[in-house]
């Protein structure tokens, strides 16, 4: 991968644990994760104004997209009903990856050599043996199911913004677009799960997450994003899911969080698979 991609999506990838650990803190996930959802809107709104509108080839990859996304909010918001963060997360985020991959090899014919695709392994697998091993949650069926059908949305949602990017030249406007249509749709997957005055809670209780953990993650996802039309999409989204290498020293740093043997084997996996990417 080209160094300055690498060290890009690197840094993204750390901003990237700073307001995951916001979300793990908060109590309520349905405010928290809707606080990231709206909190996109301020800064997508600034870019419709500002930046040229996307390609007409990339529309019907926005409408995919946001419509994706409410999969990916639908099973995340369901996950979080039955296991808890520690959990469902890195099952969901490690998954990802390996469905981009797959999908790329399979139907899309993306040409990976093998060296990229262990690479890719190693990372997904240590992420997902924090929330499989390191909380139990190996018997708990309904969680790990849940936690990759996550995933799996994560993976699609990966492979049509990188190829949308791709066919509206611009990252920064193909996702304003996509941010405010999931924005738009997004209350009425809320009024679906019944729950009501999600707005009003995310003023009250979450502002903090719309303000900084909404910044962040626009812009970390526009230059994830970004990454996607500069490399292979599996790769950039196997580094973007190595946050969780950053979240574990968050968590050790500033969460009073051990590092646990189950912990060490993930850091170990994850810096394989990472300096796997770069070299590739």
């Amino acid at each position: 991968m080209d160094t300055n991609v690498f060290f890009v999506v690197l840094l993204a990838t750390f901003m990237h644990a700073i307001w995951n650990a916001m979300v793990k803190q908060h109590p309520d996930k349905v405010v928290a994760v809707s606080g990231i959802v709206f909190g996109h809107l301020p800064f997508s709104i600034t870019a419709i104004i500002l930046f040229p509108a996307p390609s007409m080839e990339s529309v019907p990859y926005i409408i995919a997209s946001a419509f994706i996304h409410q999969g990916y909010q639908w099973y995340l918001l369901n996950s979080y009903q039955i296991g808890d963060f520690t959990k469902v997360y890195p099952i969901a985020r490690g998954s990802g990856p390996l469905v981009a991959t797959v999908i790329s090899i399979i139907f899309l014919g993306v040409l990976l050599d093998n060296f990229v695709i262990l690479s890719i392994f190693l990372i997904c697998i240590g992420i997902m043996i924090v929330g499989i091993f390191e909380r139990n949650t190996f018997n708990n069926l309904k969680v790990i199911t849940y936690s990759l059908l996550t995933g799996f949305f994560i993976g699609l949602y990966s492979l049509v913004d990188g190829y949308g990017a791709r066919a509206s030249l611009s990252a920064v406007s193909y996702m304003s677009w996509s941010f405010v249509l999931n924005s738009l749709i997004f209350p009425v997957l809320l009024k679906i799960k019944k729950k009501e005055n999600v707005l009003k809670k995310v003023f009250k209780e979450g502002k903090k997450i719309f303000w900084i953990g909404g910044t962040l993650s626009y812009f970390i996802y526009i230059i994830i994003v970004w990454g996607f039309t500069k490399a292979p999409i599996p790769m950039v989204g196997a580094l973007r899911e190595s946050s969780i290498f950053f979240s574990i020293f968050i968590g050790y740093f500033f969460l009073k969080e051990r590092i646990t043997s189950t912990k060490l084997i993930s850091i170990i996996l994850i810096v394989l698979g990472v300096v796997g990417i770069k070299l590739a």
